[in-house]
């Protein structure tokens, strides 16, 4: 059962990434456009951006009831920065909903879109650099203070996320309009695609040199590089893309670039969930307890969430119309 609820905490995990990096991404790039383009990318996004934040409700749960030992770390450590993140998703959904009956505020909420989308996405970044560097632990319990987790580390993981989900954005962008919001997209992604690779590769050897264990393990294991090299060979595939103005491709290489780096963090720091702090073991539920709430989330919650996700998706594939923006 342990090893189940990590796999799902990882499927949940990876899902929230996807799906609502690229509604985030959108967000971030919503910045620079005009208002035409902008009511075409809120239309790109307007279906399905709101269900997407579902899985960071549902991997919160999966990590509170599977995992509360890790749960309560996690929440010590990033109080104020999870704190400031769910402010700036709420500003984020406010603003969506508010700008197009707002008149003379428009600025305000547009303002409150992009940067709600911003500091959520930086702030992603940043918990995951900070766990990747390692957070100050003793016996389970977080004791580095208020502001323990902020390190340039930390800094940089939070602008690295932030070049990626504007990605990710780019690339639906590609997938779902048409005219020039389509095509200022295509200009974007090669540069975007380039800043990405760029900031994994520094990541990577930064978090090798911090934890030279690490070192030790991908020298042990040279099959690790298997991850590293799928992000590589998807990022050129989507630049071949862009080259061949295939609008599918970039966003589902872009897709496969994440899980890359998902799965190089995952068997680089594996069996811990709090590396070198506390291991899956560790954090893990009472077996009663994995039991007892796996016929609630695990085989009702998860599969009906993944129902309407794909339903919604279906049901909303396509491109949007670009008539009515005219």
């Amino acid at each position: 059962m342990i090893l189940f609820w990590a796999s799902l905490l990882a499927v949940t995990t990876s899902l929230y990434v996807l799906l609502d990096g690229f509604d985030l991404g959108v967000g971030i790039l919503f910045a620079f456009a005009d208002e035409k383009n902008r009511r075409r990318m809120l239309s790109a996004i307007s279906p399905v951006w709101d269900g997407n934040e579902t899985w960071l409700v549902i991997t919160g749960t999966v990590l509170f009831g599977a995992f509360p030992a890790a749960y309560a770390a996690l929440l010590s450590a990033f109080y104020l920065p999870l704190v400031l993140m769910l402010c700036a998703l709420i500003l984020r959904g406010i603003a969506f909903e508010f700008r197009d009956k707002s008149m003379g505020f428009r600025w305000f909420w547009d303002l409150g879109f992009a940067g709600g989308s911003l500091v959520a996405t930086f702030i992603q970044g940043m918990t995951v650099g900070a766990l990747v560097e390692g957070l100050p632990m003793k016996d389970g319990h977080y004791v580095g203070g208020t502001f323990g987790w902020l390190s340039p580390f930390a800094t940089l993981c939070g602008l690295g996320l932030v070049l990626g989900y504007s990605l990710l954005g780019a690339s639906w962008l590609v997938r779902k309009c048409e005219g020039p919001t389509r095509e200022r997209a295509y200009q974007l992604l090669p540069v975007l695609t380039i800043g990405v690779l760029a900031f994994l590769a520094i990541a990577l050897v930064l978090s090798l040199t911090m934890h030279l264990s690490l070192m030790d393990r991908w020298l042990e294991r040279p099959y690790l590089v298997i991850f590293p090299l799928i992000g590589a060979i998807s990022s050129i595939c989507l630049l071949k893309g862009v080259q061949l103005r295939d609008d599918w491709a970039p966003f589902r290489f872009s897709a496969l670039i994440f899980l890359a780096a998902f799965g190089t963090l995952a068997v680089s720091f594996w069996p811990y969930m709090i590396p070198f702090a506390l291991t899956v073991q560790q954090a893990a539920s009472p077996p009663s307890s994995l039991n007892f709430i796996f016929w609630g989330a695990g085989l009702f919650v998860m599969p009906l969430t993944l129902v309407y996700t794909f339903l919604v998706y279906r049901l909303f594939r396509g491109k949007v119309a670009d008539a009515r923006y005219e």
